[in-house]
Protein backbone atom coordinates (compact mmCIF):
# COMPACT_ATOMS: atom_id res chain seq x y z
CA UNK A 1 0.00 0.00 0.00
CA UNK A 2 1.30 3.47 -0.92
CA UNK A 3 0.36 6.19 1.56
CA UNK A 4 -0.76 9.52 0.16
CA UNK A 5 0.57 12.57 1.99
CA UNK A 6 -2.77 13.24 3.66
CA UNK A 7 -2.82 9.79 5.28
CA UNK A 8 0.63 10.43 6.75
CA UNK A 9 -0.60 13.75 8.14
CA UNK A 10 -3.77 12.18 9.61
CA UNK A 11 -1.67 9.39 11.18
CA UNK A 12 0.41 11.96 13.06
CA UNK A 13 -2.59 13.04 15.12
CA UNK A 14 -2.66 11.66 18.66
CA UNK A 15 -6.30 10.62 18.28
CA UNK A 16 -5.55 8.56 15.14
CA UNK A 17 -4.62 5.37 17.00
CA UNK A 18 -6.84 3.18 14.81
CA UNK A 19 -5.27 4.59 11.66
CA UNK A 20 -1.77 4.19 13.12
CA UNK A 21 -2.53 0.55 13.94
CA UNK A 22 -3.96 -0.02 10.46
CA UNK A 23 -0.80 1.36 8.87
CA UNK A 24 1.45 -0.61 11.22
CA UNK A 25 -0.30 -3.86 10.25
CA UNK A 26 0.36 -3.41 6.52
CA UNK A 27 3.34 -3.35 4.20
CA UNK A 28 3.41 0.37 3.43
CA UNK A 29 5.46 2.55 1.15
CA UNK A 30 5.73 6.30 0.67
CA UNK A 31 6.72 8.37 -2.32
CA UNK A 32 9.55 10.88 -2.22
CA UNK A 33 6.83 13.34 -3.23
CA UNK A 34 5.09 12.86 0.13
CA UNK A 35 8.43 13.42 1.84
CA UNK A 36 8.68 16.84 0.18
CA UNK A 37 4.98 17.70 0.63
CA UNK A 38 4.84 16.83 4.32
CA UNK A 39 8.24 17.99 5.56
CA UNK A 40 8.14 21.03 3.29
CA UNK A 41 5.00 22.40 4.96
CA UNK A 42 6.01 25.79 6.37
CA UNK A 43 3.87 25.76 9.51
CA UNK A 44 5.16 22.56 11.14
CA UNK A 45 6.18 23.01 14.73
CA UNK A 46 9.30 21.28 16.07
CA UNK A 47 7.41 18.31 17.52
CA UNK A 48 5.53 17.73 14.26
CA UNK A 49 8.70 18.07 12.21
CA UNK A 50 10.43 15.52 14.46
CA UNK A 51 7.50 13.07 14.25
CA UNK A 52 7.37 13.27 10.46
CA UNK A 53 11.17 13.03 10.14
CA UNK A 54 11.16 9.89 12.30
CA UNK A 55 8.28 8.47 10.25
CA UNK A 56 10.09 9.00 6.95
CA UNK A 57 13.40 7.75 8.35
CA UNK A 58 11.68 4.43 9.05
CA UNK A 59 9.50 4.27 5.92
CA UNK A 60 10.12 2.38 2.70
CA UNK A 61 10.47 5.36 0.38
CA UNK A 62 10.03 4.90 -3.36
CA UNK A 63 12.10 7.19 -5.59
CA UNK A 64 11.03 8.74 -8.86
CA UNK A 65 11.97 6.82 -11.97
CA UNK A 66 11.50 7.30 -15.69
CA UNK A 67 8.47 4.94 -15.78
CA UNK A 68 6.84 6.96 -12.96
CA UNK A 69 7.52 10.22 -14.76
CA UNK A 70 6.10 8.83 -18.01
CA UNK A 71 2.99 7.56 -16.22
CA UNK A 72 2.47 10.90 -14.47
CA UNK A 73 2.65 12.67 -17.83
CA UNK A 74 0.10 10.24 -19.29
CA UNK A 75 -2.26 10.88 -16.36
CA UNK A 76 -1.94 14.65 -16.59
CA UNK A 77 -2.65 14.51 -20.33
CA UNK A 78 -5.97 12.79 -19.59
CA UNK A 79 -7.36 15.08 -16.90
CA UNK A 80 -6.38 18.03 -14.72
CA UNK A 81 -4.38 16.61 -11.84
CA UNK A 82 -1.98 18.32 -9.47
CA UNK A 83 1.64 17.43 -10.11
CA UNK A 84 2.12 15.81 -6.68
CA UNK A 85 -1.05 13.74 -7.07
CA UNK A 86 -0.01 12.64 -10.56
CA UNK A 87 3.41 11.52 -9.33
CA UNK A 88 1.95 9.68 -6.32
CA UNK A 89 -0.72 7.95 -8.45
CA UNK A 90 1.91 7.04 -11.04
CA UNK A 91 4.13 5.60 -8.29
CA UNK A 92 1.28 3.38 -7.12
CA UNK A 93 0.52 2.25 -10.67
CA UNK A 94 4.13 1.51 -11.62
CA UNK A 95 4.74 -0.45 -8.40
CA UNK A 96 1.30 -2.12 -8.54
CA UNK A 97 0.35 -0.80 -5.10
CA UNK A 98 -3.02 0.16 -3.71
CA UNK A 99 -3.18 3.90 -2.93
CA UNK A 100 -4.33 4.89 0.56
CA UNK A 101 -5.78 8.41 0.50
CA UNK A 102 -8.56 10.39 2.10
CA UNK A 103 -9.10 12.14 -1.25
CA UNK A 104 -10.56 9.14 -3.06
CA UNK A 105 -12.48 11.20 -5.60
CA UNK A 106 -9.27 12.85 -6.84
CA UNK A 107 -8.01 9.45 -7.98
CA UNK A 108 -11.18 7.42 -8.67
CA UNK A 109 -11.09 8.06 -12.43
CA UNK A 110 -7.67 6.44 -12.92
CA UNK A 111 -8.03 3.05 -14.58
CA UNK A 112 -6.10 0.28 -12.89
CA UNK A 113 -5.51 2.22 -9.67
CA UNK A 114 -6.99 0.64 -6.56
CA UNK A 115 -7.83 3.43 -4.11
CA UNK A 116 -8.80 2.99 -0.45
CA UNK A 117 -9.64 5.42 2.34
CA UNK A 118 -8.30 4.07 5.64
CA UNK A 119 -9.48 7.20 7.47
CA UNK A 120 -13.09 6.38 6.65
CA UNK A 121 -12.68 2.73 7.67
CA UNK A 122 -10.79 3.36 10.93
Amino acid sequence: MLLDSNIIIYAARSEAVALQNHIASRDVFVSVISYVEVLGFQRLNNAERRWFKDFFDNADMLPLSQPILDEAIRLRQQKTLKLGDALIAATALVHNLELATHNVTDFSWIAGLHVVDPVASC
